[in-house]
């Protein structure tokens, strides 16, 4: 999916627009015990709470591809076979209607929440305020505009019609008595806590959305914390593998880096691969009708060639890859390189550079002794203080 895409399903998931037409929701106890369901048709949901539906729907279609966003793929088997994809899919073209469809994909988030999120209570008041889960699906359809040569989008010629849904899990935790006014007695009075349900830690879209159409062997997984893929969600829902999360892709492309260019690592090839990658994650990210960057071992081979490191050691760096990821792995530039920040740090001192002034950092040995030297451009600045440097 490319921002364009998320850009045209977001403007819909606006409440005055009620342009979705179903509502389906189930709320879970800590315990991943059903305590209820319902399914409403759009018009029958009161504004106010329209919005507060769509605002946990968008926050399912934010953050960066390849973090926040993830594609889940199905292969060819499991597009016949599987019966997890077969739920979905039903589900989908029902309209959310299939209430023997609806019913799997709930127990499959419940047996989420009794793997990865029952943990035993302290206490009683631990016990009673362990966070409950609500769970939503939301049904939308609509006509795909047709593309001119000239770039030109045409709703009126469309020849596709979308169908899509998403899914959206947030926890639901309980807040604390308060001391509230009466206004009609004049006096204050201790009201009970209530529930309230806060944003989505997990969710889903499926079909994702590619090339003006529906892409049926892929879902787009959401995750609000970037180190947490939530394995057992994955497995449960779409009975699909591991994947890594974001934070360790980069730490494992970072160490075959180090591993591999070993004393050529040095600061000029890092600070000329961050400079070539963060210039491609730019470059991509300005056409909004581009899919995310995503680079392939060669493609960092290349990278490494242009900043300078040896035919062998690219080498090694390529056997390397292709034995962690396989030979035509795919990687988001974004979990390649940190483009939005340069840290230097050692065991007592942290420096964060402007990636784009990262060039003002130099690594020096001076009789023997190593030093990371930073050019002073302009004033310095000490705990607020303007200093002088002599």
């Amino acid at each position: 999916m490319t921002q364009k895409d998320i850009g045209t399903i977001k403007r819909r998931l606006r409440a005055q627009k009620r342009a979705p037409s179903m509502l389906r929701g189930c709320y879970l106890d800590s315990q991943g015990n059903i305590l209820t369901d319902f399914k409403k048709n759009i018009i029958e949901v009161s504004t106010e709470e329209l919005e507060k539906y769509f605002a946990m729907f968008r926050k399912c279609l934010s953050g960066t591809f390849g973090q926040q966003l993830l594609p889940v793929n199905f292969s060819d088997e499991q597009i016949q076979q599987d019966t997890a994809y077969a739920s979905l899919m039903q589900l989908c073209r029902s309209e959310l209607d299939d209430d023997r469809a609806s019913a799997e994909l709930w127990e499959s988030i419940a047996n989420w929440v009794r793997k990865e999120k029952i943990v035993p209570a302290q206490s009683v008041n631990e016990q009673r305020n362990a966070a409950n889960y609500l769970c939503l699906l939301l049904y939308d359809s609509f006509d795909v505009g047709y593309t001119h040569p000239d770039g030109e989008e045409d709703i009126e010629m469309s020849e596709t019609v979308f169908n899509y849904m998403l899914c959206s899990v947030s926890p639901v935790q309980r807040g604390k008595d308060t001391l509230s006014y009466a206004e009609g007695e004049g006096m204050f009075h201790v009201l009970p806590a209530t529930w309230d349900a806060g944003m989505p830690e997990v969710g889903f879209m499926f079909p994702s959305f590619a090339q003006g159409g529906a892409n049926i062997s892929e879902a787009m997984l959401y995750t609000r914390d970037t180190n947490n893929v939530h394995e057992a969600f994955l497995e449960e829902v779409f009975h699909a593998g591991v994947m890594m999360n974001a934070t360790e892709q980069k730490e494992t492309v970072c160490n075959l880096i180090q591993t591999t260019l070993q004393e050529e690592c040095s600061m000029d090839v890092v600070q000329a691969v961050n400079e070539k990658v963060s210039e491609m994650i730019i470059e991509q990210k300005e056409d909004k009708a581009s899919e995310p960057l995503q680079l392939s071992g060669k493609d960092v081979c290349r990278v490494l060639q242009s900043a300078g490191v040896s035919p062998e050691k690219v080498e090694a760096f390529s056997e390397s890859y292709t034995q962690t990821f396989g030979e035509k792995a795919e990687i988001p530039a974004v979990n390649v390189v940190s483009h939005k920040e340069f840290k230097v740090v050692t065991p007592s001192v942290r420096i964060h550079v402007d990636p784009e002034h990262s060039d003002l950092i130099t690594t020096r040995v001076i009789e023997g002794q190593k030093y990371i030297m930073i050019l002073a451009d302009g004033q310095v600045e000490v705990n607020g203080i303007n200093i002088a440097i002599q």
